[in-house]
């Protein structure tokens, strides 16, 4: 009998990279707020260039908004992108 994936596994096989769901998990989990990217490579473990090159590749996509100010650069969840929901829904299926 085949062993069920932990979440990180099925998400990471979905979306193709462990750094992305990780990422995507956390901005979706909390929808109300803006991250900076230390932030964002502290919540998810990540290193300094997996975090910068999934936040450009999800801006890109328009599934992640980026906001600068004068001294720090903000990544929230696009709430507005037609894969805002479809996000949500599985990162909440994974955590069950």
């Amino acid at each position: 009998m085949k062993n069920k994936p932990n979440p990180d596994e099925r998400v990471a096989k979905l979306f193709g990279s462990i750094s992305r769901a990780r990422i995507i998990e956390l901005l979706v989990s909390h929808a109300d707020r803006a991250f900076y990217q230390r932030e964002i490579m502290f919540e998810t473990g990540l290193s300094l260039h997996p975090t910068q090159r999934e936040l450009e590749n999800l801006v890109g996509l328009e599934i992640v908004k980026k906001r600068e100010t004068n001294d720090r650069v903000y990544y929230e969840i696009n709430t507005c992108s037609p894969f805002f929901k479809p996000l949500c829904e599985i990162c909440e299926s994974v955590k069950k």
